[in-house]
């Protein structure tokens, strides 16, 4: 009999030093409630509708660009019937304004002058120019003869690499004809395309880039004929 009173005694005190260790540990945070659905991802931004996405080629054909540049007044009329992709996405960056303050970033002399890139712009690039600067247009290698006064894409070896960069020649380059996107001409201004290019240069940087003003959008006097 006092065995077994002995047994209870263990094992009530075993049981007693159990619970007092259970007390001491420290108690597990309350778990937090999970949500029902995993987090949904950022819905990818669409790009804006610009002005002439929807225009007609006899509509970008009436239309001719003024560039207001640091060193003078640019005309250049449009070819949309020989590159109408070139010619909107030209089009569409001076109509809203994206060629404001852009600079002529590349200067080749006896050669060309080449503008367009928005990141050379005066102030904040924001995200979405910055997604507009990487806007492909594709390739629109065309009849028009790369002379003097011509606008053109300026690309990459790359096929349908050409995004916003453009350039004016000051000389004839038939190396040229067939392979890149002529979509324009200057009508007006050719001096002032001939001062930017024969300013001072460090491989092909200018040391002083010319800056466009105003880009503005409006109706030619004469239609391109091309």
């Amino acid at each position: 009999m006092a065995m077994l009173r002995g047994l209870v005694i263990v094992l009530v005190l075993g049981v007693f030093l159990v619970v007092a260790a259970a007390a001491q540990q420290p108690s597990p945070s309350p778990a937090k409630e999970v949500g029902t659905a995993n987090a949904r991802p950022s819905p990818t931004p669409v790009a804006k509708a610009e002005p002439f996405d929807s225009a007609d080629v006899k509509t970008m054909a009436s239309k001719c660009v003024t560039l207001d540049t640091e060193a003078g007044l640019i005309e250049v009329e449009m070819y949309p019937e020989q590159a109408p992709e070139s010619v909107r996405n030209f089009l569409n960056m001076a109509a809203t304004g994206l060629l404001d303050t852009t600079a002529f970033t590349r200067v080749v002399p006896g050669f060309v002058i080449q503008g367009g890139e928005l990141y050379s712009r005066e102030g904040k690039v924001t995200y979405e120019i910055g997604m507009r600067a990487r806007k492909a247009v594709p390739d629109e290698p065309n009849k028009i003869l790369h002379q003097r006064g011509v606008l053109s894409m300026a690309r990459s070896d790359e096929p349908n690499s050409a995004t916003t960069h453009f350039f004016i020649l000051v000389s004839d380059a038939p190396t040229l004809d067939g392979k890149f996107a002529a979509f324009g001409r200057v009508t007006k201004g050719m001096d002032v395309v001939d001062a930017i290019n024969k300013a001072s240069v460090q491989n092909e940087k200018p040391d002083k880039p010319v800056r466009i003003r105003k880009a503005t959008v409006g109706t030619c006097s004469t239609p391109a004929a091309q």
